[in-house]
């Protein structure tokens, strides 16, 4: 079985590579983590990503901009929003929005 895609969006340096840690952790996912907004409209035709998690400091104006991108680009991405809580909570998140 192929493992599931996930862009990881984050502002800061040290969470972005923790969260991108925990997901790939799964033996099922794939973490790609970016700093920037132009960082993850780069990396998002490389891959076959299922799910996009925002994490903490991606402020509203990048939020919007992101998603409309990334809803235009593939309609049927799940975008989360993560702002911490711990890796069960992450591990959830993630199942849900594969639907598994």
């Amino acid at each position: 079985m192929e493992k599931k895609q996930i862009l990881v969006i984050g502002r800061h340096p040290e969470i972005l590579a923790t969260v991108v840690r925990l997901v790939n952790n799964n033996p099922d996912w794939n973490a790609t983590g970016c700093l920037t907004d132009e960082e993850a409209i780069a990396a998002f035709p490389t891959q076959d990503f299922k799910v996009v998690l925002l994490g903490g400091g991606v402020d509203e104006i990048s939020e919007v901009k992101l998603n409309e991108y990334f809803c235009n680009e593939k309609p049927e991405i799940k975008i989360v929003q993560h702002f911490g809580g711990g890796s069960g909570l992450l591990s959830a998140e993630i199942f849900e929005a594969l639907g598994s």
